[in-house]
């Protein structure tokens, strides 16, 4: 791994400039208040990094994020759930900054955690 790689995945320890397609105002505003958003909601939210992976300008890392459902979200009356959901983050940096990232939740599973959709049912003729 170069030095840039290396020191490219520490950055990502800590945060992007976002492309989700769910964030509405995007950029680091739009960050900064999806963020506050969840944390209101999950007042107890972790993410755990599970894997981090760097190649020449990117990084690709999977997360882990849980919490209890203890405030409203928008349209979404709190539950008192504990919920777990993965992500992934691409993040391209350049001169040591990350200037760009593709994130993406599992925000359907949330939803069905929170019983707000129902659970997927297995296909007939197979077990979960």
């Amino acid at each position: 791994m170069s030095g840039d790689e290396a020191r490219n995945k520490g950055t990502e320890r800590r945060f992007y400039i976002d492309h989700d397609s769910s964030n509405a105002i995007g950029g680091p505003e739009g960050v900064r208040q999806e963020v506050s958003l969840y944390r209101k909601a999950f007042p107890d939210l972790v993410f755990a990094i599970e894997d981090i992976i760097a190649e020449g300008d990117k990084v690709a890392t999977r997360i882990t994020a849980s919490g209890t459902h203890e405030r409203d979200l928008p349209g979404i009356p709190a539950t008192g759930k504990r919920v777990t959901i993965g992500g992934m983050v691409l993040t391209r940096y350049q001169n040591g900054k990350a200037v760009e990232a593709w994130v993406k939740f599992d925000f359907l599973g949330l939803y069905r955690q929170l019983g707000v959709l129902p659970a997927r049912e297995a296909p007939a003729g197979t077990s979960r």
